[in-house]
């Protein structure tokens, strides 16, 4: 009998700009309900169609400081005009204890915060098959001008170069085929044997198994 651990794992899902990772957690999401994505903390304002507590939890830049001063944050960062991003400790904590898997969808430095302080995470690099594709991507949404293109670029090409510090690298070439290989990496981490808490025969049945098993192997080494 092989008992494992009923610790959920954490799991850490970046990508390159347009590379479909939303998409792929969506899909995740929807089939298996013993996976969940952590919400996350912002004090950027909150946009008509956001919903507090379901998109972002959105409090003031002031009580997010307080939040970095008592611990609260498994990670956090202080982006372009200066709102924060966090990954809440006490939740993610709290659903990882109560056997979840739990996705957090944040950046390469996120990354590599969580990772010094948890390396048992799964890190999983979702990539789009090209720059081209990326670019391709980026013009049919039509909302950004050229100075922003080369933004979105500049941070990608520095993504990709820090690959190396991920488990795993998916190319989101095919939705459907991305989001198997994804799952393929989810069940076999949790057969890995690292995992084991407990093995022991409990049964008689295994037990005159593993005599056979025991006596076949004397016979053997008596005719070498």
């Amino acid at each position: 009998m092989i008992k494992t651990k009923s610790k959920g794992d954490l799991i850490i899902i970046s990508g390159t700009t347009c590379a479909g990772k939303g998409t792929v957690i969506k899909k995740l999401l929807a089939n298996h309900n013993d996976i969940v994505l952590s919400t996350s903390y912002t004090s950027r304002p909150k946009r008509e169609s956001e919903i507090d507590g379901v998109d972002y939890y959105f409090v003031s830049k002031e009580e997010f400081e307080r939040k970095i001063e008592n611990g609260d944050f498994l990670e956090y960062a202080q982006v372009q005009y200066g709102a924060y991003y966090g990954t809440p400790k006490k939740e993610v904590l709290e659903l990882l204890d109560s056997g979840k898997d739990v996705i957090l969808e944040i950046d390469v430095q996120g990354a590599k915060q969580i990772k010094e302080l948890y390396p048992e995470t799964i890190l999983i690099f979702i990539m789009a098959p090209s720059m081209r594709e990326v670019k391709r991507r980026i013009m049919m949404r039509g909302d950004e001008n050229i100075d922003q293109i080369i933004s979105r670029f500049k941070v990608a090409y520095n993504e990709i170069n820090q690959i190396n510090d991920y488990n795993y690298v998916v190319v989101n070439d095919d939705l459907d085929k991305a989001i198997v290989k994804v799952e393929a990496i989810l069940v076999s981490e949790k057969l890995r044997v690292d995992r084991i808490e407990e093995l022991s025969v409990e049964n008689e049945e295994e037990i005159i198994h593993e005599l056979l098993m025991d006596k076949e192997f004397v016979n053997e080494k008596d005719y070498e």
